[in-house]
């Protein structure tokens, strides 16, 4: 017995995120370009499928999503690259049902571990004849399985011994499952004891659903039952349509260590023997081929249910969250335009300035430093106040969509709530970070900070078209820190607005209209600003109204694939 080399195929990226690609081999066959291109592109397509909604069943639906991957990775494109490649042939079963004592037996040696402690098989043994070691160098399932090389092993086939299906280890569960999804044929073993288990008939009947090549070893029979229990046997695999499938008969040799005599695994011997064979391996191989690209369409057509099922539930929730941010909007644009902003300490400062005549027509001289003072502190204040309107608009947007979801019965709500709840809320950052269950990306939302954009709207007042003869005009009645008057009144202060109107005629007033116009603006943009985390998940590439349709596509290209 010979060891084969143990370099493994390549994974770029972690698994279902990467694709697997055989070293190229042009003299050597492959499918046809168009079954290839088909499920290549089926690969790419189901790879690049996400499930950002936490709906109910998206963890069955990735997991579906994942296997469909292993399956696609393990399996059909290792051997529509790979035609020549060996038949994988994955010895499967329950805890104790001997698998890899028949391996060992049917090898001639112990190539795989055998015992009484369970979980015995930790790593799956993939063993092959020393000869196709180079048609296996690059098959992906070398990165879960030791490679050993026999004699023993006929060549065309690889033999693998698989971890148990039902093993405590979750690990090892999940590496019998991804073997078996990468298999040619199943060689599936049970006991005389066990052989009426539910697992043992669930997988069979997942093989017989897939068109998987199997045949089944029923181990460690004993002499008075060898007739009652292949007769059942046999009349539940007729029931399922596998009257067919070769069954091998064990008996039970008692107490024992080590391999089994040559004699009990000889028929298993001679099959294997004739499955190796160029023509029957080929068979076998188109088969479960055949079975394997019929059973895609199925599973495409459910994954891209369950990306419909997505898209139908951001819709809904996407007209509660537009509906929720333009009444919250409305809201407070309206405050702000019946003066939200002036109550407080800009109108209190300005009765201050009255009372003290700072704001009199016609100010003494030796007044006039005191004046500008005041009208520059009431610009602060007018700044200030505005920076707190926004900043409480953009938390009422945040609050009223986190609320409105939270109070419905949508589907996904919920978990529209837990990922808002996770991100947290930051005010004063224009720029937010969401999209659970993929990589984070970052969305802007266009929307200044409520500092900046109160910054913004002052500037307004200096560098708009029309701003420059009110400026002048205000400047003359008012003094050079008129600017104040004229933030106040845009803000809804209207002493002020009317002292604008009445210092500068028609182009202070147009001003003042046009600012107060932007500054409810700005509240409405940051409310949307604070529903932006929503709107960006809600928004994600992956639940746009043609989501689904990539898939239906390729599953509508495998329906025309021979």
């Amino acid at each position: 017995m010979t060891m084969a080399p143990s370099t493994g195929g390549v994974l770029t990226g972690p698994r279902g995120t990467g694709s697997f690609r055989a070293a190229s081999t042009p003299d050597r066959p492959r499918a046809s370009s168009s079954t290839l291109d088909a499920v290549e592109d089926l690969r790419r397509d189901v790879a690049a499928t996400s499930f950002p909604l936490p709906l109910p069943g998206v963890d069955e639906a990735e997991a579906r999503r994942v296997a469909l991957l292993d399956q696609l990775d393990d399996h059909l494109l290792p051997r529509l690259r790979e035609l020549s490649a060996p038949a994988v042939v994955v010895v499967a079963g329950s805890t104790g049902a001997g698998k890899s004592t028949i391996v060992n037996s049917v090898v001639g040696s112990e190539v795989s571990p055998a015992g009484v402690l369970r979980p015995t098989t930790r790593r799956p043994v993939l063993v092959h004849h020393p000869a196709d070691a180079d048609l296996l160098a690059d098959h992906p399932l070398r990165d879960v399985v030791d490679v050993v090389g026999s004699d023993a092993v006929p060549r065309g086939i690889a033999l693998v011994d698989a971890p148990d299906l039902d093993s405590l280890v979750a690990s090892n569960r999940a590496t019998a499952h991804r073997l078996l999804e990468a298999a040619d044929l199943w060689l599936f073993v049970t006991t005389a004891a066990r052989y009426g288990d539910a697992l043992p008939w669930q997988v069979l009947d997942d093989a017989a659903g897939r068109g998987t090549s199997v045949a089944m070893v029923l181990n460690r029979v004993p002499a008075d039952a060898l007739v009652t229990v292949r007769t059942e046997l046999m009349a539940r695999l007729r029931d399922r349509g596998m009257g067919a499938v070769p069954l091998f008969l064990v008996r039970d040799l008692g107490p024992h260590e080590g391999p089994l005599p040559p004699a009990a695994v000889a028929p298993m011997r001679r099959w294997l023997a004739t499955v190796s064979g160029p023509d029957r391996a080929r068979a076998v191989i188109a088969r479960t081929q055949r079975g394997a690209l019929a059973a895609l369409r199925p599973w495409v057509d459910e994954l891209a249910e369950a990306v419909q099922a997505q898209v139908d539930a951001a819709d809904a929730l996407g007209r509660l969250v537009r509906a929720t941010v333009s009444r919250t909007a409305d809201a407070a644009a309206d405050a702000a335009a019946q003066g939200a902003v002036v109550a407080g300490p800009v109108r209190s400062r300005w009765s201050a300035a009255e009372a003290r005549g700072l704001l009199a027509r016609r100010v003494p001289r030796r007044r006039r430093a005191d004046r500008d003072a005041e009208l520059a502190a009431l610009a602060d204040d007018v700044l200030a106040s505005l920076e707190v309107v926004l900043a409480q608009a953009r938390t009422a947007g945040r609050a009223a969509v986190r609320g409105a979801v939270a109070a419905s019965d949508l589907p996904g709500a919920q978990g529209l709530v837990d990922a808002l709840d996770a991100l947290g809320h930051d005010a004063a950052s224009g720029v937010i970070g969401v999209v659970p269950h993929a990589d984070a990306d970052v969305v802007d939302t266009g929307t200044a900070s409520p500092h900046d954009a109160a910054l913004a709207w002052a500037a307004r007042a200096d560098g708009s078209p029309q701003a420059d003869e009110a400026r002048d005009a205000l400047a003359r009645r008012l003094g050079p820190a008129a600017a104040g008057v004229l933030l106040a009144g845009a803000a809804g202060l209207e002493p002020a607005a009317a002292r604008c109107a009445d210092a500068g005629r028609g182009a202070a007033g147009a001003l003042v209209a046009a600012l107060r116009e932007e500054l409810t603006e700005a509240v409405r943009q940051q409310v949307v600003a604070g529903a932006a985390p929503a709107s960006a998940l809600l928004g994600s590439a992956d639940l746009a109204s043609d989501a689904a349709s990539r898939l239906r596509l390729r599953g509508a290209v495998l329906k025309a694939v021979r």
